[in-house]
């Protein structure tokens, strides 16, 4: 994986949904990948993954490949700690 993909923009898709401001969400749009990586990861949390799927440039990513993507070296955002993680 590049670090090109990380600027892309993307969609955060979900077999169920989760909860963003009070309201169910199944579908969120994002201007680049890095921010949906970090929301699937840092905001909906363990219980959430592994109904998503990410979507850059017409590439599919299941759960262990969002994951991936955020532990890999070219992830251009700071991380929370494991700790502060849900």
């Amino acid at each position: 994986m590049t670090a090109t993909v990380y600027r892309s923009a993307a969609e955060l898709f979900s077999l169920g949904s989760w909860k963003s401001k009070g309201r169910a969400v199944r579908y969120r749009r994002f201007a680049i990948a890095a921010e949906a990586i970090r929301f699937a990861i840092e905001e909906l949390g363990r219980e959430h993954l592994a109904g998503i799927y990410l979507e850059v440039d017409e590439e599919r990513f299941d759960s262990t490949g969002i994951r991936r993507l955020y532990d890999s070296g070219h992830y251009p955002l700071p991380r929370r700690l494991a700790s502060s993680l849900p």
